[in-house]
């Protein structure tokens, strides 16, 4: 007998984004491939965790206890699948609030059968103050940020004063904030910022890092590299 498909159980949709004051993102409709689409209703209820107001039990989430890193903004998510992949040791928590980034991140995390990766679909700064505890994290990655190049959007980039200093207090000893960048101003603007916050420490003396090799080129560095902008990534430690 075929079965009834109103009798079937929906899957749930992701929660939507909830808005703060000034944000560092804009939401984009975006239509999803059916490949993300797929992923999000198979995947997406184990792999994709509800925003909370506490810290959850991240050892239980993943089935263990391991080193932490978060990743905030982690686009269709190549680079972070490949870094996640490449280093089973360590947990990673990608915050995105694009529907199909998380799609297809989604998406690699069932071909690839990553299992040390969840996704938060939510605003960053709010999982850091709410979903992550003090001095807990291994590490942060921003790669390639929303530069917003305009002046009068300088407002809205993510690596500001109060949010360095919410990272600083997030990362355990000897945590690493590891930020990379096409757009040599933003790159001056981080590394002024990072460097004035209290606990942290340039881990490259007084200017910019080499690309560590955890780091993969993603395609908005292969499309800087095209149009002739050096690539910068910033390391600082906490101390």
């Amino acid at each position: 007998m075929t079965a009834d498909p109103s009798d079937a159980t929906p899957t749930p949709p992701l929660p939507p984004v909830q808005p703060r004051g000034v944000k560092s993102y804009v939401l984009r409709g975006g239509r999803l491939g059916p490949g993300q689409q797929r992923a999000l209703e198979s995947l997406g209820p184990t792999h994709v965790l509800p925003y909370q107001d506490t810290p959850p039990d991240w050892a239980a989430v993943f089935g263990r206890e391991a080193p932490r890193i978060v990743e905030i903004g982690f686009g269709m998510g190549q680079a972070t699948a490949a870094i996640a992949a490449a280093r089973p040791e360590v947990d990673f928590i990608g915050v995105e609030v694009h529907e199909a980034g998380v799609g297809s991140l989604l998406k690699l995390i069932g071909e690839q059968a990553l299992r040390n990766l969840r996704i938060v679909r939510h605003d960053a700064v709010e999982v850091l103050q709410h979903m992550v505890a003090p001095a807990s994290l291994a590490g942060v990655h921003v790669y390639f940020p929303d530069p917003w190049p305009k002046k009068r959007h300088h407002k809205r980039r993510l690596i500001q004063p109060p949010l360095a200093v919410l990272l600083a207090a997030r990362l355990a000893p000897g945590g690493v904030l590891h930020c990379a960048t096409d757009w040599e101003p933003y790159a001056e603007q981080m590394l002024q910022v990072l460097s004035a916050t209290p606990g942290l420490a340039n881990t490259a003396g007084s200017g910019y890092a080499e690309r560590p090799a955890y780091r993969p080129l993603t395609r908005f560095e292969a499309r800087g590299l095209a149009l002739g902008h050096g690539v910068r990534d910033l390391l600082f430690a906490k101390t």
